[in-house]
């Protein structure tokens, strides 16, 4: 089984669809424009969480909100999600990060 994440990369802005794949977990990195903050995360429901968080739902980003989506990988198991989710916020992710996404 192939365990290396699919990514991708949205510079929009505007409304966006994501893929709805049965049971795939994602890692994700939100951008606050207003406030130049990033929140890095995981879910099943990319649409469904980023409306979470943009509805004030979630306590850690209610102050920041409106949110995109700037960057997300797909993966086959919650635990590879979670595992990449928590590499996005070492310093070693947040640098790559920082080379994928140009803001």
């Amino acid at each position: 089984m192939d365990t290396r994440p699919t990514e991708h990369v949205s510079r929009s802005g505007g409304e966006r669809k994501f893929p709805k794949i049965l049971s795939m977990f994602y890692s994700y990195v939100l951008y606050s424009k207003k406030f130049h903050r990033f929140y890095k995360g995981h879910c099943q429901d990319l649409e469904q969480r980023l409306k979470e968080h943009n509805s004030g739902k979630i306590f850690s980003t209610k102050p920041f909100i409106p949110w995109e989506i700037i960057y997300y990988e797909s993966f086959e198991t919650l635990e590879n999600a979670v595992k990449r989710e928590k590499y996005f916020k070492t310093a070693t992710g947040r640098r790559y990060l920082k080379k994928v996404i140009s803001i």
